[in-house]
């Protein structure tokens, strides 16, 4: 059975316009993503002021957004961050939270993320209280899959130094609690897992008593320091053979949509090609999918430099040289590097803890 490939936007920093997310389902779908959850760390009516209303036009394109992903056989959803919630479920938060499932009912969501991560966990019988909530959840959404993402959601210890020492047997007490048909989402031995194994993930399923959904960081690019590179290397760590210990796999993309596709396209190679998979010839196929020839083997050239060296290892004339060389083609992807170039994508502490 093929492993099932999805995006979840979940970055922080500026968001894609909604015609780029229409043309990234456009283009993603043909290649076996059969699902788009929106949950951009930018949205402030999916996360701390979760309670409020969308404005208007805002509804209107996540209705329209459903639709298209419809159109093209790709099921839309939506990641809802109820802060803290957990703090205080009484009847004016049920309330709040019943009145935005509805509000989600009514744009259109086949899948329903609930997201528990960037709060505070260090907290009695955490793991049971989110399972009450996600199951108060699941008999009023008219989603037909509810996925959550835990507070602790990878092995990486560095969520317990900002959100606090993770319970004891966490995943475990989650697992137990939880309904099976409420999936989990999980990033692996680190928030940005460089590779996966079965034997990890075979571990990680043990503990929740259900195959996770991973939640893949790359080629996400998104903090302070990572947005200042281009990830643009093929997939690599993440053999086929792991698809059978996973229930989905959702990847959360770069801040650069067109450059993105390079990477995700590798990733679908991945799992279709099996012991097969080279990923230097992955990359320059996917580059030439994407860019086109002559754009793709200018990329080439320069990836050490984009992705390994990136802005802060750049001398000012090297990038100025640059973006003389990719302000040259007239193609989307060349229009990122050079806005990449220009800083347009640079996120701050500041802004990340704005959202």
């Amino acid at each position: 059975m093929a492993t099932e490939l999805g995006i979840i936007e979940g970055y922080y920093g500026k968001p894609w316009t909604w015609q780029e997310r229409a043309d990234q389902v456009s283009f993603l779908a043909p290649h076996g993503y059969s699902f788009f959850m929106y949950a951009p760390k930018a949205d402030a009516f999916l996360r701390k002021r979760w309670r409020e209303e969308h404005p208007a036009a805002e509804n209107e394109a996540l209705a329209a957004f459903s639709a298209h992903c419809r159109s093209q056989g790709v099921r839309f959803g939506v990641g809802l961050s109820p802060y803290e919630l957990y703090r205080d479920f009484g009847e004016a938060a049920k309330a709040d939270l019943a009145r935005k499932l509805a509000w989600l009912d009514d744009i259109g969501i086949d899948d329903l993320g609930i997201l528990f991560d960037d709060m505070r966990g260090d907290l009695p019988d955490l793991a049971r209280s989110q399972a009450d909530i996600l199951h108060w959840i699941a008999e009023r959404t008219a989603a037909s899959r509810v996925v959550t993402c835990p507070t602790y959601y990878t092995d990486d210890p560095v969520l317990d130094r900002f959100f606090g020492e993770r319970p004891a047997d966490y995943l475990e007490t989650l697992g137990a609690a939880l309904d099976p048909a409420i999936g989990v989402f999980w990033t692996g031995e680190e928030v940005c897992s460089a590779e996966y194994s079965p034997g990890h993930l075979a571990r990680v399923a043990g503990q929740l008593r259900r195959k996770p959904i991973l939640w893949d960081n790359y080629p996400v690019n998104d903090g302070p320091r990572m947005s200042q590179y281009l990830h643009l290397r093929a997939m690599t760590g993440r053999p086929a053979a792991m698809g059978q210990h996973l229930a989905a796999h959702a990847v959360n993309p770069a801040l650069q949509p067109v450059l993105s596709r390079i990477p995700l396209l590798t990733l679908a190679d991945s799992y279709r090609l099996g012991e097969a998979y080279q990923y230097g010839a992955a990359f320059n196929e996917a580059a030439r999918r994407v860019l086109g020839e002559p754009l793709a083997a200018q990329l080439q050239v320069h990836i050490s430099r984009f992705q390994q060296f990136g802005l802060p290892l750049t001398e000012a004339d090297t990038i100025a040289s640059l973006r003389a060389r990719y302000a040259a083609f007239e193609h989307p992807g060349a229009r990122e590097i050079v806005a990449f170039l220009d800083g347009e994508y640079r996120i701050t502490r500041e802004m990340m803890e704005a959202d």
